[in-house]
């Protein structure tokens, strides 16, 4: 009889735990996942997926305008909201069916529960009156939004979980935010038509990017009609009969219909019963982890957003292949958190990979910078106003290319093949050395050869 009820247990059915709950078992592991809500996690349900959805929807109001640019006759539309949103709940269904299926066919049992640890190696699957024992346990139970609890009249806000099921499309919103969530909410409303107000706390958005990343974003976005509003935050939050009465501790008030909290997600920890398992948590509330994805329990281990290393799905996705190789495939493999692309569906869209110029500069003794600024062709023909952002930072001493940065259309796209030559170690003269492509956008950035000369600083 085997000592434990399964050789495995995760708990949470996101990307990173159905993905270590499925090649476990079709190693041969028996294998049981749990999951309280929707399998799928935040990247199907309430993240990723329906965002990009939301994205593209709002993105054909600019394409109507450009195609009048381009000879074609004044579009007239209404956006239906209703029948975008059923449509987008079908397409949700369909992917977590899938995920649920492809756990079936590999030999994993899904339980529908919210699980709590009791000890090391004891699961309690909460309200079915049930404990399973497992060698070893994962958690996987993703981020959760955050917001200002102690902000007098949040409770009149809506988060980005609630915004994927608005009964209707409003009017006006404020978003609160500077950060991927933020921007990328901004850009999908006002592209739907709302009146829309982006509202920072911080001196500009996206912090943690390159500083001219930012900036860009930030004088674009306003191009196309965000009202952006930094260094400025809420005081309380006033519900009316219209909506809300916003007021900031700038002495403004802002009336909208909606206001929406982008602020943040947390490690999702809550209720796992961590403590009893002796678990512990980082200073950041996340999950401690090693290289190997292993808690301080040896038999307990944790990927994806609850330990708060990189919050991306596909790395998500990376670090519990990288923890079955290790337990099951006996072969000690972790995951590798250098040089991970990362994209923005902003509008205009961000894509980035490596190092901003500020942290090269903290690392290296030199570095040089090769930086456009332009108006694609497509923007040029009808007299748009819109521009591209192309950055890479270089190690002045090797000639490694450090970082790329992309701000304009399909950036994340072209981030993505970028990333494999930089991930490789290209150096500036082999980037240079590749023949452009045109008439394309992305050929600028292989032909980009003047060092980029801050204003104020000569090259030494």
């Amino acid at each position: 009889m085997a000592e434990y009820d399964y050789d495995l247990f995760v708990i949470g059915a996101g990307s990173g735990g159905v993905r270590a709950a499925r090649l476990a078992a079709l190693s041969g592991a028996r294998v049981a996942i749990a999951e309280e809500d929707r399998v799928g996690g935040t990247c199907v349900i309430r993240g990723c997926v329906p965002k990009k959805f939301m994205v593209y929807a709002s993105e054909f109001s600019a394409m109507f305008k450009e195609a009048e640019g381009y000879g074609w006759s004044p579009i007239t539309s209404k956006f239906d909201w209703k029948k975008f949103l059923d449509a987008k709940d079908v397409e949700i269904g369909r992917l977590s069916g899938i995920y649920a299926s492809n756990l079936a066919k590999a030999g994993a049992d899904l339980v529908h529960a919210k699980a709590r640890l009791v000890d090391a190696h004891t699961v309690e699957l909460v309200g079915k009156d049930k404990t399973v024992t497992a060698q070893t346990i994962l958690i996987a139970t993703g981020g959760w939004v955050s917001v200002p609890k102690e902000l007098e009249g949040i409770e009149h806000a809506i988060t980005s979980n609630e915004a994927f099921h608005l009964k209707e499309l409003p009017k006006s919103i404020m978003v609160v935010g500077g950060g991927y969530i933020a921007v990328e909410f901004a850009g999908i409303f006002n592209g739907l038509g709302v009146d829309t107000t982006l509202v920072y706390r911080g001196p500009n958005i996206l912090r943690g990017f390159d500083e001219d990343v930012r900036g860009h974003v930030s004088d674009e976005i306003e191009k196309r009609g965000i009202r952006l509003m930094v260094e400025t935050q809420h005081e309380r939050i006033e519900k009316t009969a219209k909506g809300v009465v916003n007021h900031m501790d700038n002495g403004v008030k802002c009336g909208t219909e909606v206001v929406m909290f982008a602020t943040g997600r947390i490690p999702y920890v809550e209720g796992l019963g961590l403590e009893a398992a002796g678990v512990k948590l980082n200073d950041k509330g996340a999950v401690a982890v090693d290289e190997f994805s292993r808690t301080n329990v040896p038999n307990i281990y944790a990927v994806g957003d609850v330990t708060d290393r990189i919050n991306l799905t596909p790395v998500a996705i990376r670090e519990a292949v990288a923890f079955v190789q290790t337990v099951f495939g006996k072969k000690p493999t972790s995951f590798d958190h250098e040089m991970v692309a990362t994209a923005v569906f902003s509008q205009p869209p961000v894509g980035c990979v490596g190092l901003t110029e500020s942290e090269a500069r903290h690392q290296h003794k030199k570095v040089d910078i090769y930086l456009a600024r332009f108006r694609p062709m497509k923007e040029v023909f009808y007299g748009a106003q819109e521009r591209v952002l192309m950055k890479l930072v270089v190690d002045g001493e090797t000639d490694v290319i450090l970082g790329c940065h992309i701000v304009g259309p399909e950036a994340p796209e072209m981030i993505q093949m970028a990333a494999i030559a930089i991930k490789m170690g290209v150096t500036k003269a082999q980037w240079d050395n590749t023949c452009a492509l045109h008439p394309t956008m992305a050929e600028e950035i292989v032909t980009m050869r003047e060092k980029h000369q801050p204003m104020g600083l000569s090259i030494a």
